[in-house]
């Protein structure tokens, strides 16, 4: 008998217990299932690893092509100086024709190494000094 009034005494506080889980009840609104809610957070992390690995794969891809370009680069500007094998590469020191520096002492430099000025009518005109031809 004295089993029976214990068991009598605590049936209501059994009743006033909560729910194991009080955050994920089937009755409540906003229930999710949980393998759906492993389902999707394991899509989640998948998602984020793919997109890291597609970044990375990116940046490689850029990479790569930034060294293709730069060794084409490389090889025309070696094509065109081996194209001109009679002449120098000189230092652009006057910052060319762009710079808007002084042009007469750029054209004095370079007519220094010209043939000498020659106007019409000069082939027609007989020289001073004739050579005879040689045979």
């Amino acid at each position: 008998m004295k089993r029976f009034l214990l068991l009598a005494a605590l049936v209501p506080v059994a009743a006033l217990a909560q729910p194991l889980n009080p955050t994920n009840n089937p009755n409540q609104p906003g229930y999710v299932i949980p393998s759906q809610q492993r389902m999707q957070s394991q899509m989640q992390s998948q998602q984020i690893q793919q997109k890291g690995m597609l970044n990375q794969q990116v940046q490689n891809q850029t990479q790569l092509q930034q060294q293709h370009l730069q060794t084409q680069m490389s090889n025309n500007q070696q094509r065109v100086l081996n194209s001109q094998p009679g002449e120098q590469v000189l230092p652009n020191v006057n910052g060319g024709m762009l710079s808007g520096g002084n042009n007469d002492s750029m054209l004095n430099s370079s007519q220094q190494h010209m043939l000498p000025q020659t106007q019409n009518g000069d082939l027609l005109s007989t020289p001073s000094n004739p050579q005879p031809l040689s045979r």
